[in-house]
């Protein structure tokens, strides 16, 4: 039980790191916010670091709070920020290094855990201070880079230091036609200023992007990959792997993961979202029927908790290469300037939620039930297949508005939220 309240502690903070996106980032900036939220994670590490001194688990279970809240914020922040500099053009690469960067921290935790380096009883304080060393290289950096233009023009009304920030980031140019862009989507804004968590619920006119990434974000945390992130070494050692050996094998894993995503940078501004995401989804429930099947077989056959290991790194390859990375651009691309921040924030809280819901209870699911807990995964893989392969518009290549029309068309059994929104305009 302590060990599920840790696991989910940091789920918990980063619930509240996501509450709090909305109001820190309109105050401060992107940047800003970004260096803020750096000293947060640098504070939890210092946690960590003395608990063991003071023989207290309970400043292990605050580190780890602090941790999520930096993570929930600076997540939040970090997708935003890169969608808002980055040129139409490459916005979907750019917005996918978040999830390359997010699978190499992974890989960090896990190569600075093996026995041969931090990972031993006298060592596990400092293993958990390692996020601190990427945030102190953030504190250090980032205030070189500019703020995010979007947030200037839009937001601030201030096109010379928008035009400074994208000669900045992009070269020598006067960028009319961006600038443009952006001045539309300022008077879209003023005509409809950005909106509370409870305007937005309460829009039509967006009601299937909002129906849509909650799905997506639903089906992604219960996929699976959520438990295979957290509980790796539980589901490995329940398979048949040798229990030394399940420390390498996570490595691999991770390693798996980051090479996915630098090829779906490759992929997704060719073949666009939605195919990575059915395909992705459907390859990903047949890998979780067939997993359930190898470790019904592990004590019958003695390479099944191999075929195990292959097919959930079949599952890594296909979720990071497929919904895990293209699910941050769509979350960008898909709602206007005056809807994104509160979208962003319902998103977090979902994310979160299911994060520290599944952290509490896997562990008893995966007693209780067995291989037969991966069928729930299964399922919900095969439902996420379906609705993004018949409902889910593609958005390569296209601008805000032009994706926000594609949405409002959306017809299911002959009703369109849009044509509600219509009539309720004419009354």
């Amino acid at each position: 039980m302590i060990w599920s309240l840790i696991v989910s502690m940091y789920a918990i903070g980063g619930l509240f790191g996501a509450i709090s996106v909305r109001y820190m980032s309109g105050m401060f900036g992107r940047k800003k916010v970004m260096i803020c939220n750096s000293f947060v994670a640098i504070v939890a590490a210092g946690f960590m670091l003395t608990s063991k001194r003071l023989k207290s688990f309970e400043m292990v279970i605050v580190g780890r709070f602090l941790n999520g809240i930096s993570s929930g914020l600076g997540g939040t922040i970090h997708i935003m920020y890169l969608g808002e500099i980055s040129p139409r053009k490459i916005r979907g690469l750019v917005t996918l290094t978040y999830t390359t960067f997010l699978s190499f921290g992974k890989v960090s935790g896990q190569f600075f855990g093996l026995s041969e380096i931090l990972g031993r009883e006298e060592l596990w304080e400092l293993i958990l201070c390692v996020p601190a060393v990427f945030a102190v290289l953030q504190v250090l950096l980032l205030p070189f880079f500019p703020e995010a233009p979007r947030y200037l023009f839009i937001e601030k009304s201030d096109d010379v230091a928008c035009k400074k920030a994208l000669q900045t980031l992009w070269g020598s140019g006067d960028y009319k036609m961006e600038m443009d862009e952006m001045l539309v989507e300022q008077a879209a804004l003023e005509v409809a200023p950005p909106k509370s968590l409870a305007q937005l619920l309460r829009n039509r006119s967006v009601r299937w992007q909002l129906v849509t990434m909650s799905f997506i974000y639903c089906c992604n945390m219960m996929s699976g990959m959520a438990v295979i992130s957290t509980f790796a070494f539980d589901i490995f050692l329940n398979s048949g792997i040798p229990r030394d050996k399940i420390r390498y094998v996570t490595l691999g894993l991770g390693v798996s993961e980051i090479v996915t995503s630098i090829f779906c940078g490759l992929l997704i501004e060719h073949i666009g979202r939605r195919p990575l995401f059915f395909c992705g989804y459907g390859v990903m429930s047949a890998s979780w029927v067939l997993v359930t099947v190898t470790m019904n077989l592990k004590d019958f056959i003695w390479w099944a908790p191999y075929c195990t290991m292959a097919l959930i790194i079949v599952f890594i390859i296909f979720f990071g290469g497929g919904p895990g990375g293209a699910t941050n651009t769509l979350n960008t691309e898909i709602f206007i300037q005056s809807d994104r921040m509160a979208s962003l924030v319902i998103m977090g809280i979902m994310r979160w939620s299911l994060f520290a819901t599944l952290g509490m209870i896997f562990p008893f699911l995966l007693d209780a039930f067995g291989s037969y807990c991966f069928v729930l995964f299964a399922c919900v893989c095969l439902l996420g297949c379906i609705y993004t392969f018949f409902l889910v518009p593609e958005t390569k290549g296209k601008t805000l508005l032009e994706i926000s029309e594609e949405f409002q068309r959306i017809t299911v059994c002959g009703k369109s939220f849009a044509e509600e929104k219509k009539v309720e305009t004419r009354l």
